[in-house]
């Protein structure tokens, strides 16, 4: 695969989800939330990021996949879905990264038909090169370029996922 490259550090990647945390603290000062953590890609944000938040967080869990190995396919597939209802809530999707915003935009339009009080989303990462469609997270870590990056629960075919910082391979 290549050199495997540091492009965010692990002490970058915490101080901005302490940064993030802090604007969804004071945007949603005692109230109660529910994240809704995209399965597997979020989990380690998810946590981190909840672990810094005051509020009583309530956790759901959505799995849905388009991608192959470092490609997408294009067809957006619901693998698990949510276990809870989130009517009325106040939630936040915890996404690993933006890419093309097909899964996210498909995502929105599904959770919306739930009947959430708000709906939000927070990417750890955005990759706007890649964008086919019209897609802005509320929350984001970092705007990234079009590399393929893996860490911090990104992976390539369920490989380094449990990196501490976000890494990209050299001559990919």
């Amino acid at each position: 695969m290549g050199d495997l490259k540091v492009l965010i550090s692990e002490e970058e990647v915490d101080k901005r989800v302490r940064e993030i945390a802090e604007e969804i603290s004071e945007e949603y000062k005692n109230k109660n939330l529910t994240f809704i953590c995209i399965l597997k890609g979020s989990i380690f944000f998810t946590v981190e990021l909840a672990k810094r938040i005051p509020n009583n967080i309530n956790f759901e869990f959505i799995r849905v996949s388009s991608y192959h190995g470092e490609n997408s396919t294009g067809i957006i597939e619901m693998k698990v879905d949510l276990q809870g209802d989130i009517k009325d809530h106040d939630v936040i999707v915890i996404e690993d990264i933006v890419d093309t915003g097909r899964t996210l935009s498909y995502l929105k339009q599904y959770l919306q038909s739930k009947g959430p009080k708000s709906l939000k989303i927070c990417a750890l990462l955005d990759k706007k090169e890649r964008r086919l469609c019209e897609m802005e997270a509320d929350y984001v870590g970092f705007d990234i370029p079009d590399k393929f990056v893996v860490g911090y629960g990104l992976d390539v075919d369920e490989k380094y996922r449990n990196l501490p910082y976000i890494g990209y391979f050299e001559n990919v």
